[in-house]
């Protein structure tokens, strides 16, 4: 699940969307649902960016997609 520092330390100049890290981890939705014990449709609010995870739970999202919080790109409502 967990790509490693070094994959990511080459993109961190790049941005890339929450769906695009959990995609790039080879995960679902349902996936990172069920590891943060949240609704699917919680997930999906956050990836298109109608309601913004707060701090902990955004750090847990990384965690789990395996990718650092400054790559990430937090949708706009």
């Amino acid at each position: 699940m967990y790509y490693g520092k070094r994959r990511w330390y080459r993109m961190a100049q790049y941005k890339i969307s929450m769906a695009a890290a959990r995609v790039n981890a080879n995960l679902t939705q349902e996936d990172v649902a069920k590891a943060m014990k949240l609704n699917k449709s919680t997930i999906i609010s956050w990836e298109r960016g109608r309601i913004t995870p707060k701090p902990a739970q955004f750090r847990m999202y990384c965690e789990i997609v395996g990718a650092p919080e400054d790559i990430i790109i937090l949708p706009k409502k």
